[in-house]
């Protein structure tokens, strides 16, 4: 059996290189060069990236045939977007009544395997689950990281951002549904909820994990309520969290925020080496926590 690895595992530089690598400010070539130095006891720094590069069918937690839950790919008409919003719809295969929706946002990959996981995990406790796929308006995920992250750096990011507003629409709008809408997202997708909640005065509750920051100006627009997680060990994301902060308390906001200490950007991502399993269960426990508060009748929540 595959002994799974940790951050602890690699040296801080390497893991600092491999944040800027997948977030486009450097390119494999430039990972390999820098981080040749730290390869030592034979191991090169080519075995050093792929041994942080994703391992889908290591992490996955609900098969997509599970019987307990309908999944399938559907198709909206978005005008303002890309033309067609396609993504990945799921809830669970028996439940009673109308069910709370959450839009899931992947990272700057598209929908690949393991965002399709979360949106299946969410299912098994009873919510309806859309994720879209940004990149649906260039042939979909392509199965590889490196090339979904060059084919997102092509995208529009105004048609973008449109598809994930219509996506709201559609939840809001399902005939399953109750008519709440949550949203989490995972960095890129992170930084889309909090977007969103600038943008759509009754998003229901928002989830951003380690996402990038709205103007103060647009902040004072978000009327949601917010729980905000940030990684510990993350210097680029979380400059921009003291003004943020400020900007929420300023507007009045309804947020709680949480920063894990001493764990990765991307901590809840347990298809990598940065995955942290104390962090993600507890930011996943609050996460659901507060998507049951937020999106479902009081009955429910206290079993009547």
């Amino acid at each position: 059996m595959m002994t799974r690895k940790t951050a602890n595992d690699f040296d801080p530089e390497v893991l600092k290189l491999f944040d800027k690598y997948v977030h486009g400010d450097i390119s494999r070539r430039s990972f390999i060069s820098a981080a040749a130095k730290y390869a030592v006891l034979g191991v090169t720094a080519e075995t050093l990236l792929d041994a942080l590069n994703p391992k889908f069918a290591l992490a996955q937690q609900v098969t997509p045939n599970d019987a307990r839950i309908v999944a399938k790919y559907v198709e909206y008409d978005s005008p303002e977007g890309n033309g067609t919003l396609r993504g990945y719809l799921v809830q669970p295969a028996k439940f009673k009544g109308k069910l709370p929706t959450v839009l899931v946002i992947h990272e700057n990959r598209g929908l690949n395997p393991h965002i399709e996981d979360i949106a299946r995990r969410l299912a098994l406790d009873n919510f309806i689950a859309f994720a879209p796929d940004g990149l649906a308006s260039l042939g979909g995920y392509p199965g590889d990281e490196d090339k979904a992250r060059e084919l997102f750096q092509k995208l529009d990011k105004n048609k973008l951002q449109a598809d994930f507003v219509k996506a709201v629409d559609v939840l809001k709008k399902l005939p399953d549904g109750n008519g709440k809408v949550g949203a989490v997202g995972f960095c890129y997708g992170g930084g889309i909820v909090n977007l969103l909640a600038t943008r759509i005065p009754d998003l229901a509750a928002g989830v951003p994990f380690y996402g990038s920051q709205p103007t103060a100006e647009d902040t004072a627009k978000i009327k949601a309520p917010l729980l905000i997680h940030y990684a510990g060990v993350d210097e680029r994301i979380n400059a921009g969290w003291p003004a943020y902060e400020s900007a929420l308390k300023a507007a009045g906001v309804k947020y709680e925020a949480f920063i894990y200490p001493g764990v990765q950007h991307g901590f809840n991502n347990d298809t990598t080496p940065r995955f942290d399993e104390a962090a993600a269960k507890l930011a996943w426990d609050r996460t659901l926590k507060f998507f049951n508060e937020q999106l479902r009748s009081q009955q429910f929540i206290n079993g009547f």
